[in-house]
């Protein structure tokens, strides 16, 4: 059992497999005031908090698992694979038929690489951006403003780990994800980016970022990142040109995720 701060809302806690992690009864209607607190709260009690569905809790994955991946080189075989499905419909400029009626994707030139580049640079901290705990703060919030769907059947959770990234593995989250490599990707995030998993609505994931990248280059090296972590929205759905993906990651501070 581990010691938790106080002021929580009423709880159970819940096995998965070696992890016990604490759930709220309900959604937290303060969870807007409470969430800084635990974050600030974090490396003390060593509790991560999040937002999430208990049925999209499993059995826990040995943090060995996310350890044991070789980023670099698991991406670099995953870009070579990606480019060769695709090449030919980043090559053909020919609009994919779609249904009468419908207008057509516009076309996708795809990554500007021929081969993997490796990873996007860190983004330096800055005195004037936000913290990460102030960042996961704000998406938390702006999820709560726009009343984003599935958000009032999350329930708060606290697992026992060091960083959001891990706590993933640890509640054992049941999405079609290859959960090994979206952790070790989240670990890499969290070093370079700032980034915290704040929410999880069944399939879908909610990161925050503080330190997002300022140039397209960057941000060009980061979404083939998102891509390469398999999650169907990135570039599919809706259909987005890659560029145009990438120019949106330039200083954005959330970033969203989820698999079929």
């Amino acid at each position: 059992m581990f010691v938790l701060p106080d002021g929580l809302p009423p709880c159970r806690f819940l096995s998965r497999g070696p992890v016990r992690v604490w759930v709220s009864d309900e959604f937290p209607q303060d969870v807007e005031m409470l969430w800084p607190r635990l974050l600030s709260k974090q490396r003390a009690h060593a509790l991560v908090p999040l937002l999430c569905w208990p049925a999209a809790m499993g059995k826990s994955l040995s943090l060995d698992h996310a350890d044991a991946v070789r980023l670099d080189e698991v991406l670099a075989a995953g870009f070579a694979e990606y480019r060769r499905s695709r090449l030919p419909f980043w090559t053909d400029p020919t609009p994919a038929p779609v249904p009468e009626g419908i207008e057509s994707w516009p076309h996708d030139p795809g990554p500007p690489f021929g081969q993997w580049p490796g990873l996007a640079p860190e983004m330096p901290l800055a005195s004037e951006g936000p913290t990460p705990e102030e960042a996961a703060s704000s998406l938390l919030a702006g999820l709560i403003e726009t009343g984003q769907f599935g958000l009032d059947e999350c329930r708060l959770v606290l697992v026992p780990a060091h960083r959001s990234s891990d706590a993933l593995a640890l509640i054992g989250w049941s999405a079609e994800a290859p959960l090994p490599l979206l952790c070790a990707l989240l670990r890499s995030w969290e070093d370079r980016f700032g980034a915290q998993v704040v929410a999880l609505f069944g399939s879908e994931l909610h990161v925050s970022v503080a330190r997002p990248p300022v140039e397209a280059e960057h941000a060009s090296l980061l979404a083939l990142e998102h891509v390469l972590s398999t999650a169907d929205n990135i570039v599919d759905d809706p259909p987005t040109p890659f560029p145009e993906y990438a120019m949106d990651l330039v200083g954005r501070t959330s970033w969203s995720f989820w698999w079929d």
